[in-house]
């Protein structure tokens, strides 16, 4: 498992050349949510994060990683995380996680982001809203000398009082020349537990939420994960840096519409 693997402190340079992939995979991000409405296939959207990706000098870092056929990951409604592109149009009501990954000059980008499509049940704007806020609940625990199982601790607390769950089979994990590096960050946990948090550490925390059961289910394509009940899901997703004691976001919303 990653917990057995040695950690990979990275240095400032590092550092630098990551924010430079973590920022592409974020005006990616923008770029799409351009294009995400009614009508729009998946598939579509795949090819838009291709060429952009490449058209700024670096690689999807999905694309072939274990086997899988696309650029990005399109997990729509109740689909948690790793959805396959395709050809079915999105609905008006829909919505959306798109995870993005970029190579570039060695380094990792990841970030994920829901979207709405059209107009968007009031409920499930809450469930978006609600876990997007508990990323960055997650990112404060993120700090020189807390343990990881402080992030997860946070997240899960916010969640679940706001009665939402979190899925237990799908984590988050350190990153820097390799998309997945040690630690596993789970999005759950009790506080002071886990690897101790040191600067240098480079990581993606990614709370996944569901409306109703934390229970998932493996799809037979070998990778989409949806909710059991079938109820909506959401998913977003930072890669940071412990940088002079604190969370430094390497990755960014700022170019998303």
């Amino acid at each position: 498992m990653l917990n057995r693997e040695k950690i990979i402190l990275k240095t400032d340079e590092e550092i630098e050349f990551m924010r430079q992939a973590n920022r592409l995979v974020g005006m990616t991000l923008g770029e799409l949510s351009k294009h995400i409405k009614p009508g729009v296939t998946t598939l579509e959207l795949d090819k838009i994060a291709h060429d952009f990706i490449h058209d700024h000098g670096a690689v999807p870092t999905f694309l072939g990683y274990g086997g899988f056929p696309n650029s990005i990951c399109t997990s729509v409604n109740e689909n948690v995380v790793h959805g396959i592109p395709n050809k079915t149009p999105l609905l008006d009501g829909d919505i959306i996680s798109v995870d993005c990954g970029a190579t570039k000059q060695g380094y990792t980008g990841d970030s994920a982001y829901t979207f709405c499509v059209g107009n968007v049940d009031d409920k499930v704007k809450d469930l978006l809203r609600v876990t997007k806020e508990s990323l960055y609940i997650g990112i404060e625990q993120a700090k020189e000398n807390n343990r990881i199982g402080d992030i997860g601790h946070a997240i899960q607390q916010y969640c679940e009082l706001h009665n939402y769950t979190v899925v237990r089979e799908l984590v988050g994990h350190g990153i820097g020349r390799n998309m997945h590096e040690a630690p596993e960050v789970p999005n759950y946990g009790r506080r002071g537990t886990g690897p101790i948090i040191k600067n240098g550490m480079c990581i993606a925390i990614e709370p996944m939420i569901n409306m109703g059961s934390k229970n998932v289910i493996f799809e037979n394509d070998g990778w989409t994960v949806r909710t059991k009940d079938r109820k909506p899901s959401a998913h977003f997703e930072h890669t940071i840096a412990i940088r002079n004691g604190k969370a430094d976001i390497l990755s960014t919303f700022e170019f998303i519409q």
